[in-house]
């Protein structure tokens, strides 16, 4: 089976987000996106898997875009996509491929619903915040 993670190590949801993977007994393919990014194929098809417009993917924290004036609903889904890939960072994450789906996984335990094993035992994220009781339960 494949799992695949469009992972920033700098980023919190994205390391839980791999953790859970992990601790369902997966390894997958982590790409690093921001040194490796998706090519425009590549990038196209992941947000036609999920559903979801290319605006809906833009990451606007920590990000140029407000600078590059993304808000404003002036720019088309080809020039958004072109604008991703000229900065990666603009890239929301993680994106996770699973054989059950595609999904951007925020918050982390998003991964879930697309996890061929979603029970994980239990898990608590980074910050301490607790995702899965001692009892296997959800507690979100």
């Amino acid at each position: 089976m494949t799992i695949t993670i469009y992972h920033n190590p700098d980023c919190g949801t994205s390391r839980n987000t791999l953790a859970m993977i992990r601790q369902s007994g997966e390894e997958p393919q982590v790409i690093e996106y921001l040194k490796n990014p998706p090519s425009r194929q590549r990038l196209v098809a992941l947000i036609e898997a999920m559903g979801i417009s290319p605006c809906a993917l833009l990451r606007e924290k920590g990000t140029p875009y407000a600078e590059l004036g993304l808000g404003d609903g002036k720019w088309s889904d080809d020039e958004i996509v072109d604008l991703m890939l000229a900065h990666p960072i603009l890239i929301n994450r993680p994106i996770v491929e699973t054989p059950l789906g595609t999904k951007l996984c925020r918050p982390s335990e998003a991964v879930l619903d697309i996890l061929p094993n979603p029970e994980i035992g239990p898990f608590t994220k980074d910050d301490g915040e607790v995702v899965i009781d001692a009892d296997g339960r959800r507690v979100r």
